[in-house]
């Protein structure tokens, strides 16, 4: 459940302008579940990237169930914007 909340969750967030980039799981299966989170990216030229596992992404987010998908925004006055915009930056260099 919370996979397919957070898959929807990045694309709502990419159709709405709000995602600095997204995290996609390689794992997956089926992969094509989460296909059209890169061809949407390139549409609202969002950076993506792959990481290995689906666990490993939800244990980076807090949660103990495995994610495929996520997608990275900053709030108003977010302490971490620097941070964020600094991957940000060097998603893209991957993506050239």
């Amino acid at each position: 459940v919370v996979t397919k909340l957070l898959l929807f969750a990045a694309t709502k967030c990419l159709n709405r302008g709000i995602a600095e980039f997204i995290v996609m799981a390689a794992d997956t299966e089926p992969l094509e579940i989460l296909l059209h989170l890169p061809l949407l990216c390139e549409d609202k030229n969002v950076p993506y990237v792959f990481v290995r596992s689906k666990q490993a992404l939800g244990r980076a987010c807090g949660v103990s169930r495995p994610v495929i998908a996520i997608a990275v925004t900053i709030n108003e006055g977010s302490q971490l914007k620097p941070q964020i915009q600094s991957l940000q930056q060097a998603i893209e260099k991957l993506l050239i």
